[in-house]
């Protein structure tokens, strides 16, 4: 049986996962949650970081979000802070926690990425994430 895209862009999806998530195991965090610590303590830096922006970075549904934040925050990684202006409005404000913890994981991505990306030529890896944005705007429409 060939594989096509579709199959070949979930073998990756699903190695990547269990990579990220045996990484991030000794710090008590799943690889998504790596992923959402690290944007919103980017992201902070430059204002007011909201659930709906971590839904639309990572392409995940409102529920999911939701799921994956208020597990952040049982385990002491943000607060949800609500906004003057709006009250309905929570921003999400990383703890001391997630900053100790963000050198750790900032490593780990890196490591994945040159574990990913080994071997791949700058012209391949430009090609690849080219096509990669293609295929989801493919989706999208």
């Amino acid at each position: 049986m060939e594989k096509d895209c579709g199959l070949w862009i979930n073998i990756l999806s699903h190695k990547l996962k269990k990579r990220m998530n045996a990484n991030m195991q000794s710090l008590g965090l799943t690889g998504v949650q790596s992923h959402v610590m690290h944007y919103i303590l980017v992201k902070c830096a430059d204002g007011l970081v909201f659930q709906r922006d971590v839904e639309n970075a990572f392409g995940m549904s409102r529920s999911t979000a939701t799921g994956i934040l208020q597990l952040m925050e049982k385990n002491g990684l943000i607060l949800r802070e609500s906004v003057a202006s709006d009250a309905r409005l929570k921003s999400l404000i990383p703890t001391k926690k997630a900053a100790c913890l963000d050198a750790q994981v900032g490593e780990y991505l890196r490591q994945t990425e040159r574990c990913l990306t080994q071997g791949l030529s700058s012209a391949q890896l430009a090609l690849f994430l080219e096509t990669a944005e293609h295929m989801s705007a493919n989706l999208d429409g």
